[in-house]
């Protein structure tokens, strides 16, 4: 009986991975079909501004994780990598909704695209990791680990605004916040991430409970 179970699970978790992942690659597509369509810059200048996009990166690492789970023959993996992947678009989401919703307004297959990768991908990757993560073995002695990658991206886009003079996010705007809000605004959002993490940590222990 838990045999069967299990490979029911493994069945669901692959299934479920497989139509998240051509959701998620679906929408990095049409948003780089719209970049390229609508570019103002040239190719190689509007290339390099779509991969400095935090939303971009991290539907990327998530449509990678699910495409490797749809497909690969052992489901064992290392407890903690979903649970960060899963912090990283819940504060793409968060951040989008809460800041950024409000700077713009997209419309036809452009507000698809936009939903898709700010509203739509968070809630799928809520679930998956609400449905399949090894919530046992989570420990807050990860969380540095998880933010090695937030914290290069961040290094990254300052060092390259600097001498491009463009900024991804109006809130890391060196040009017209000045360093020492930017880096207000960065200790602040490495705050939200940390404790985003905790929070996710602690549920999972909960739920195991």
């Amino acid at each position: 009986m838990f045999i069967f179970d299990y490979h029911k699970i493994i069945i669901m978790k692959k299934a479920l991975a497989l139509i998240f992942c051509l959701i998620g690659w679906f929408a990095l597509i049409g948003q780089y079909y719209l970049a390229i369509e609508n570019k103002t810059t040239s190719i190689l200048e509007t290339n390099f501004r779509f991969f400095t996009y935090f939303t971009i990166l991290t539907n990327i690492i998530v449509s990678i994780y699910l495409t490797i789970v749809a497909f690969k023959k052992d489901n064992n993996e290392n407890s903690g990598i979903l649970t960060a992947i899963t912090v990283y678009i819940t504060i793409v989401g968060f951040i989008y909704q809460i800041i950024l919703r409000g700077t713009w307004q997209p419309t036809g297959f452009q507000r698809i695209i936009d939903e898709l990768l700010h509203s739509v991908m968070p809630v799928l990757m809520i679930i998956f990791w609400y449905l399949f993560e090894n919530k046992t073995a989570l420990k807050y002695i990860q969380i540095p680990k998880w933010m090695i990658f937030p914290v290069f991206y961040l290094i990254i886009i300052l060092i390259r605004g600097n001498f491009s003079g463009f900024y991804p996010y109006p809130f890391v705007d060196m040009t017209k916040l000045g360093f020492t809000k930017v880096l207000t605004n960065s200790l602040w959002i490495t705050i939200f991430f940390i404790g985003l993490s905790m929070l996710y940590i602690r549920i999972g222990k909960a739920l195991k409970r």
